[in-house]
């Protein structure tokens, strides 16, 4: 049985047992997208866990989200904390102001529910970064065709949600972490298992997300694409896509098309994948890898041409190696230690 479907009463735990840990959820924002569905889920997020929005938002728009979203704390970007990915500084403001160790990160797009609430309170007593696993709640046909790319990375080490359960005190004995790159994500876990942290992947705790409009998914290709940069072996199987097919014609396009749905099978089959994500899902996985043969080319042109584009400045770095992270680590203390 998966976390996600477990029996969770949020104050006792899983099936009873235990009490949940109490939780802050920590929102950046800069112009939500979900503006009008984020005020009734703030509202009932409320009652389950301290709320924290740091908004990064003009003037203007903060007053106007302010006076949506009184039940909250709702606070702007502290100054000393701004950085060019502007989510570091809203997370590492949010920090700043959570009353609990426990500590949930989540884009505007993010719906947890009580279970999943509960759940990540849990796997969080324990690990100083738990990843869980984001679905699409409804799933338009765009939605469809990122599904592929979810199933495909669970079959291939793991997926990257848009939200991860932090121990914050963890967070802040490493000194936070970089800012200025583009995968965010990959950098805070990377940060925070160079010092010495744990790191709980958890694919069976499904959390729901909003999907995107089509206008902001076809932003999104290049993007996504650009963080690869970070994953070396991965990039290569990427750009090797689009040669293959040119060299190999038809049979290698239907060779890789074949693969890519039984991959995504797989991906899809794993860790109760089946609960959220419908029969038809690794259908999609042709067409994507179809786009990853051809954006793993334009995020490389664009890391030749100083970066992507991100609110306004330019990213060069998909995020930190791994060995440069552990030669400048600020170790986390042992537990336990005084």
């Amino acid at each position: 049985m998966s976390l996600a479907s477990a029996a969770v009463d949020p104050r006792r735990g899983a099936a009873g047992r235990d009490p949940v840990p109490p939780v802050s959820y920590v929102l950046p924002i800069r112009s939500a997208t979900t503006v009008d569905d984020l005020a009734p889920y703030l509202a009932w997020l409320r009652h389950h866990a301290q709320v924290i929005v740091v908004d990064g938002s003009a003037p203007e728009v903060f007053a106007a989200h302010h006076a949506r979203w009184l039940d909250v704390e709702h606070v702007p970007v502290d100054d000393d904390l701004r950085t060019p990915m502007g989510k570091v500084g809203g997370v590492l403001t949010g920090l700043r102001r959570a009353c609990h160790r426990a500590v949930i990160v989540a884009d505007d797009d993010v719906r947890y529910d009580a279970r999943s609430l509960a759940a990540m309170g849990q796997l969080l007593d324990g690990a100083d970064v738990v990843v869980p696993q984001n679905h699409f709640l409804t799933l338009p046909w765009h939605a469809r065709w990122d599904t592929a790319r979810t199933l495909l990375a669970r079959a291939t080490g793991g997926d990257w949600p848009g939200t991860l359960g932090v121990d914050r005190d963890a967070l802040r004995a490493v000194g936070g972490y970089r800012g200025d790159v583009m995968f965010e994500n990959l950098e805070l876990v990377r940060t925070v298992a160079a010092a010495g942290g744990t790191i709980r992947r958890a694919p069976e705790l499904f959390v729901g997300r909003l999907p995107p409009s089509t206008a902001h998914f076809a932003r999104q290709r290049v993007r996504q694409a650009y963080d690869e940069l970070a994953r070396p072996p991965r990039l290569v199987v990427s750009l090797s896509l689009l040669p293959l097919a040119l060299v190999g014609g038809r049979k290698a396009v239907v060779g890789t098309a074949a693969a890519g749905v039984l991959l995504a099978e797989i991906g899809r089959r794993r860790d109760g994948g089946r609960q959220v994500f419908p029969g038809t899902a690794a259908l999609w996985a042709p067409l994507w890898i179809g786009e990853r043969s051809i954006t793993a080319w334009l995020a490389l042109a664009r890391r030749l041409t100083g970066g992507v584009p991100y609110g306004g400045v330019r990213l060069r770095t998909a995020a930190t190696s791994v060995r440069a992270l552990r030669r400048r680590a600020r170790r986390l203390p042992c537990p336990g230690a005084g």
